[in-house]
């Protein structure tokens, strides 16, 4: 739903490309911003309202020209970020958060290293687990009561991931159910009784919750939101739903379940990342430090904050985003147990 209220709010943008482009100085060179993903899906849309935000951060206001490249899932682009992008402080690039599920499931189309990446901002979403619980009060206890939870999936190369491992963080067995992508075939599987659980992870998220809280879904945990020091806080759109390691405090986990904690952190910001912008490794710090000053021009500006705001974002300037790539830095050891959590736990359906 919101998808569609965004690209009404992209209208509303549309009417300021001209006033901006009239800002333009002569002397003013053109900057590129790369846009991983087909133009006018979600990561370009964003991607036209940041640059057009950006622009009059730089001297000059000069036209930034999206260059939308590849698929959905980001990773083309990202792919054409690390091996063709010159980092001389031209060309930024805006992602999903989606490259960075292929990135940590080890994807074999992945030829890029996202935490190498200069943040410049980026824009965060709400995820959040809704159960069938009855009259039982959240809990990792009610959780484990259904014996074996049935979860409307769409891959483990989504941002179920988080789901998924949050779950397994807590001692739940589970049973998804993949090959429901998006929230629309999740509801319908929840109200058909078919599955026990749905995540809900994106824009919208208020939106998409409601017909499963009028059959009897109730919010469990979700995964909070970062500050810039890297620290877990509460998700301002879903007041009073605790993240998940609060939640977790309720009972007592075996140490197995407690390894893939940091893997959840990762998949949790990774999910979290509606879309990111960055600047290729080895950008000059002066060229970072021009495009991260006008990122925080653009978080605050009018057009920009009312696109936000429709689609339940929250928009973050370079430390932020920062603070969510960093989580994705799994060291070796955290790293082998997501492997192989994801390899024996879902085989074949893991690519």
């Amino acid at each position: 739903m919101i998808k569609r209220r965004l690209f009404m709010a992209g209208l509303a943008m549309a009417s300021q490309a001209v006033a901006l482009r009239a800002l333009a100085g002569e002397g003013a060179p053109n900057l590129d911003l790369l846009v991983a993903g087909p133009d006018g899906e979600q990561t370009s849309r964003w991607g036209n309202a940041c640059a057009l935000a950006l622009s009059p951060g730089f001297p000059g206001s000069p036209n930034i020209i999206s260059q939308p490249v590849g698929g959905l899932d980001g990773v083309t682009g990202a792919n054409r970020l690390d091996a063709l992008v010159v980092p001389d402080g031209k060309t930024a690039a805006i992602l999903p958060g989606a490259a960075l599920f292929a990135w940590m499931t080890g994807d074999d189309r992945v030829h890029f290293d996202p935490t190498r990446w200069a943040p410049v901002m980026g824009g965060t979403n709400s995820g959040v687990l809704v159960a069938r619980l009855g009259t039982a009060q959240p809990s990792p206890a009610a959780l484990r009561g259904f014996g074996t939870l049935r979860l409307a999936a769409d891959s483990p190369q989504s941002a179920d991931l988080a789901a998924l491992l949050g779950l397994q963080c807590l001692d739940v067995p589970t049973a998804p159910t993949f090959g429901l992508r998006g929230a629309d075939p999740k509801t319908h599987a929840f109200i058909a009784g078919e599955v026990d659980a749905v995540f809900l992870c994106g824009e919208g998220v208020l939106a998409d919750l409601a017909p499963l809280s009028a059959n009897g879904g109730v919010p469990v945990f979700c995964i909070g939101q970062i500050d810039p020091s890297g620290a877990v806080t509460d998700d301002p759109v879903l007041p009073g739903v605790p993240d998940l390691m609060t939640f977790r405090a309720a009972g007592s986990v075996t140490a197995a379940a407690a390894s893939l904690d940091s893997a959840f952190a990762a998949a949790a910001a990774a999910a979290r990342l509606d879309f990111f912008m960055v600047l290729p490794k080895l950008t000059d710090p002066s060229a970072v430090a021009a495009w991260r000053l006008a990122a925080l021009t653009a978080v605050q500006s009018p057009a920009l904050q009312a696109a936000a705001s429709a689609s339940s974002v929250t928009l973050q300037s370079a430390d932020g985003t920062a603070a969510n790539l960093a989580a994705l830095n799994l060291s070796a050891n955290d790293q082998a147990d997501l492997q192989s959590f994801i390899a024996q736990r879902f085989g074949q359906q893991a690519g």
